[in-house]
């Protein structure tokens, strides 16, 4: 055991883990992982605070054969940006699974799960979405829609993004600029989610909206939606009708996504039961081949976001910085 606890700061972190295909990698392999039982996922601990329209989850996961394990705890207080703050702050803190002390503390401020989740965006759309997409379209014009279109360009290259969002038009225009520099690709605002989801082919859902905004009406052949922004019981992006029209429907965990996800949601509404086939993204993973087997087919996955990613990336993290003796240590 070591004398001392290594402490990150989101600095040195943000020079050791970018999203790439390496960590693309890592949370794949998490995911197969949960799917093959190795993993031990325990309910997320949400605690609400409606008057700042915010929120502190706790995730954590348990992975036979690693040497250790992540305690995150993330915050999501959606006013914020309205002070001049990011909407989202966290830190990981990766615990010995051999002792169960502290080895380490990651202050990434919400980095870290900033990227994992867009890495398992970019597995879902992998998997799930067809080939061959020229223009893909995002909800939201936030970080995780930035991130989101960035990790789906490393998996399946397109040419155009469309976006929509209720925002600001200085907060959309940034985001225009801010994607066309990053990937290179025509950025596009569309006057709404209709004329959004008639342009795409593969479409990814990041906002934290309380009521389902994405209509069934809009759904076309050979559409895939990954849906991000539902991670608990009262938020929802999807009308349940939209599951309705899935040939193929996949989620993280589906004990979760019935709980806090799109799932949940379409389930009140009628649409599936917890009988309705619903694979999980590791099960996908396990067969190495995609989901889909035509291009007409419309495939919805609903990511609520699972400890297995958080250890994967706080172990990447890690153990990059053990090996670029990074970070300071602080005794017991």
């Amino acid at each position: 055991m070591s004398d001392g606890i290594l402490i990150l700061s989101e600095k040195e972190l943000r020079k050791f883990v970018q999203l790439d295909t390496k960590v693309i990698e890592k949370v794949e392999l998490g995911f197969a992982q949960l799917a093959a039982g190795n993993a031990t996922v325990p309910p997320i601990m949400m605690l609400p605070v409606p008057e700042k329209n915010g929120e502190v989850d706790i995730k954590s996961a348990f992975i036979k054969g690693l040497p250790s394990m992540a305690i995150k705890i993330a915050s999501g207080f959606f006013q914020n940006p309205e002070i001049g703050l990011p909407s989202q702050s966290g830190q990981m803190l990766v615990v010995s699974a051999e002792t169960g002390f502290l080895q380490g503390v990651l202050l990434d401020n919400g980095y870290l799960t900033q990227v994992r989740t867009a890495a398992a965006g970019a597995i879902a759309a992998k998997y799930l979405a067809p080939d061959g997409v020229d223009t893909v379209g995002v909800f939201g014009c936030g970080v995780q829609a930035r991130y989101q279109m960035e990790a789906l360009s490393l998996v399946k290259p397109f040419k155009r993004i469309v976006m929509y969002s209720i925002d600001t038009e200085a907060r959309k225009q940034d985001f225009v600029k801010d994607m066309t520099e990053r990937l290179g690709v025509e950025v596009v605002s569309a006057k709404s989610g209709a004329e959004l989801v008639a342009q795409c082919g593969i479409v990814v859902t990041t906002t934290p909206s309380r009521k389902g905004y994405f209509e069934p009406e809009w759904v076309h052949p050979g559409l895939h939606i990954t849906s991000m922004g539902s991670d608990a019981e009262d938020k929802q992006e999807l009308k349940g009708g939209v599951f309705g029209k899935a040939d193929i429907i996949a989620c993280d965990l589906k004990a979760q996504s019935f709980r806090l996800g799109e799932l949940r949601g379409a389930k009140e509404e009628g649409f599936v039961t917890e009988s309705t086939p619903v694979l999980e993204i590791g099960q996908i993973i396990s067969t190495a081949k995609s989901a889909r087997t035509s291009a007409d087919q419309v495939t919805v996955c609903d990511l609520t976001g699972v400890g297995v990613q958080d250890t994967m990336i706080a172990l990447m993290a890690y153990e990059i910085a053990l090996r670029e003796k990074a970070g300071i240590v602080v005794p017991r």
